[in-house]
């Protein structure tokens, strides 16, 4: 087997049909979950072709410049490439003719727990297993997810539709019920010899309410950050223009242009590359105090719904976080905690970064799970 990083030696391959083989070799890489879409296969198809697919090891790096999106993705890339393209005696190289299935979905059912919800007589086995194994994974912690079970929730937290909340707008539109509209009535009027025959109504409109999400990116809250960011980014696409997302940890990045972009793992990558201080220390109360002089007083905070993502593991000054929490819960419409650790049996808010905001907030939230993010979304639409 080829070491991650390491590309096989090159080898010429005797007469197979090109398309065919590299089309076989990404679907058994998005089988091992990497998330390999049309646009990267259309890319590596034409690196292929400007490199030369007769070669292997321009096949190699050329797969793997333009199907790997993340770190992890490597060792996995290298061991479906070595299986997919395994050596021929003659010299050669060929590909395998029975690519290795895919895994399935009861294999994220937890080891001795059976499929729930109705009789074996009555359902398939493998629709049973997804419907359960999907049920189970709503409820999984996030932080200890396996790679197949990370991929699964990738795509359950893509099905989510958020609904941004809504207020009323100081501008007032035509309507059946509500204040009368004197300019409308007095027109209506003038087109029947001034006899008012019928009083006009005015309404104020509605629009959506500001969001603003700032996520813990430290150390602590690393299992959690890639799912919270990716959360982040589905109600960034439902309400790109009232929705703003930070990170929080040594310093505060905005990130919110970065996870405009439409494809996820894109916007995920560039949130990353544009996040100098991943998983490194906590100094909340001093980012929060920068959020607020430089984003939340000139008016991303006002009347918005504030989510902050956080275990609550403060480093500094626990006084300052609470301060600063008292800026925001006066700035903002509605102020939620989401903490992992809350969803967790015999948890209690004893951090010292928990203790000094809880006074500040609306909401404590659970955020370990798919089902409680689910949960945070009703809470934000009821807003």
């Amino acid at each position: 087997m080829t070491a991650p990083g390491t590309a096989p030696p090159a080898d010429e391959v005797p007469g197979l049909d090109p398309v065919t083989s590299l089309v076989g070799f990404t679907a058994v890489l998005r089988h091992a979950g990497l998330a390999v879409t049309t646009d990267r296969v259309t890319a590596f198809l034409r690196a292929v072709d400007t490199l030369g697919v007769m070669d292997r090891e321009q096949v190699y790096w050329a797969g793997r410049f333009t199907l790997c999106a993340d770190p992890e993705d490597l060792p996995r890339y290298d061991l479906a490439f070595d299986n997919w393209f395994t050596p021929h005696q003659g010299g050669g190289w060929v590909q395998r003719r029975r690519p290795p299935q895919p895994p399935k979905i009861a294999a994220l059912l937890p080891a001795g727990r059976e499929p729930e919800g109705g009789d074996a007589e009555d359902a398939g086995p493998e629709l049973r297993a997804a419907a359960s194994g999907t049920e189970v994974l709503r409820h999984h912690d996030l932080g200890e997810l396996t790679i197949a079970e990370r991929e699964h929730l990738r795509r359950m937290l893509a099905l989510l539709k958020p609904e941004p909340p809504r207020r009323p707008s100081r501008r007032r539109r035509p309507a059946r019920r509500g204040d009368a509209d004197p300019g409308r009535t007095m027109r209506a009027a003038l087109r029947t010899q001034g006899e008012v025959r019928e009083l006009r109504h005015r309404d104020r409109s509605r629009r959506d309410r500001k969001v603003v999400l700032l996520v813990d990116v430290s150390g602590s809250m690393e299992p959690y950050a890639d799912a919270l960011l990716r959360f982040a980014h589905v109600f960034v696409r439902a309400a790109p223009a009232a929705t703003e997302v930070f990170t929080l940890g040594t310093r505060l990045t905005r990130v919110t242009r970065e996870l405009r972009l439409r494809d996820p793992e894109r916007a995920l990558t560039a949130a990353g590359r544009a996040i100098p201080d991943w998983s490194g220390g906590t100094r909340l109360g001093e980012v929060l105090r920068a959020f607020v002089d430089r984003w939340g007083q000139r008016g991303a905070a006002r009347r918005a719904v504030v989510v902050v993502f956080s275990d609550g593991w403060e480093r500094g000054d626990t006084g300052e976080l609470g301060a600063q929490m008292d800026r925001i819960s006066r700035l903002a419409h509605r102020v939620v905690w989401v903490n992992p650790h809350a969803g967790k049996d015999g948890y209690a808010p004893v951090q010292g970064g928990i203790v000094a905001a809880l006074p500040y907030l609306d909401d404590l939230l659970a955020g370990h799970s798919l089902a409680t993010l689910e949960r945070l979304l009703e809470v934000i639409g009821d807003a």
